[in-house]
């Protein structure tokens, strides 16, 4: 059934003229790990309203200092709600924004290999990887999302201190400047693997060329989400993120691995998600 939302944007396309429509085309910053399923929400989104989106895809933390430095960005969706609250703070947003997504982090490797780890211990090719390099056979990289900027190179980070690998993995690690970039590292020749987004290894251009397996939420914080509208947004922007709160929109997340917060949770429960 047609979101209420889809139902008011499809009757204001009819009213504006074409030309005015197609002027207003805000452009979106969003976290790399949302790059195929905010893809796939924003083509749904433009077949239902006529309406078209920018997309830029990257790091949450870059795309935070790009919007404090006045960045012409209209809506900023985090992979990391702490970025989002930040700007909010400095009076960038229209408001605290709202809670989209709870994120999963996993182990990813090249496919075909009869060395996945299982969900009992889902570092072991880390182990394996650092056995290998004391042992003199190389350097078997291990790609992660810098945890400088990236929310998800935070998690791998945390995951790895959880499991007293962090300094160890060092002369292994490759970083990405996002986690997308960092699923690509590793699914090189010479990558163990890598830890990354769940939503892209569920993406059917990565589940193609990779395996995974969960790594348990419990041992990195939770990758909590949030998104706000830039002051200033137009009404493309605007309706974009109303309709990315409607059923539709959450499906779509939710097929891409994401946990859905509670639609009636207040903005303070949100930001209290846990795993």
């Amino acid at each position: 059934m047609r979101s209420r939302y889809a139902a008011w944007l499809l009757g204001l396309a009819l009213l504006l003229p074409a030309g005015l429509l197609k002027a207003d085309v805000p452009t979106v910053a969003a976290a790399s790990d949302l790059q195929f399923a905010l893809t796939e929400a924003a083509e749904r989104f433009r077949a239902e309203t006529g309406r078209d989106l920018g997309l830029n895809f990257g790091s949450s933390g870059n795309f935070r200092r790009q919007i404090s430095q006045g960045a012409p960005f209209e809506l900023y969706l985090s992979a990391d709600e702490a970025y989002v609250l930040a700007l909010h703070d400095e009076g960038r947003t229209e408001d605290a924004g709202v809670v989209y997504a709870i994120g999963r982090l996993v182990w990813m490797q090249r496919p075909g290999r009869d060395d996945l780890p299982g969900e009992e211990a889902p570092l072991a090719g880390v182990r394996e990887a650092l056995a290998a390099h004391a042992a003199g056979q190389g350097r078997p990289r291990l790609a992660l999302a810098n945890p400088e900027h990236a929310p998800y190179g935070v998690a791998a980070r945390q995951v790895l201190e959880h499991a007293g690998l962090w300094e160890a993995t060092a002369p292994l690690r490759v970083l990405g400047e996002n986690v997308s970039q960092a699923a690509q590292f590793a699914l090189t020749s010479d990558a163990r693997g890598g830890l990354v987004a769940w939503s892209l290894a569920l993406a059917p251009a990565m589940a193609e060329r990779s395996d995974h397996v969960l790594i348990p939420e419990a041992w990195h914080a939770p990758l909590v989400q949030r998104m706000a509208l830039v002051k200033g947004a137009g009404e493309t922007a605007r309706a974009f993120y109303a309709w990315l709160q409607e059923e539709e929109a959450r499906t779509i997340l939710a097929d891409y691995g994401f946990r859905l917060p509670d639609p009636e949770a207040t903005p303070a429960d949100e930001g209290d998600a846990t795993p």
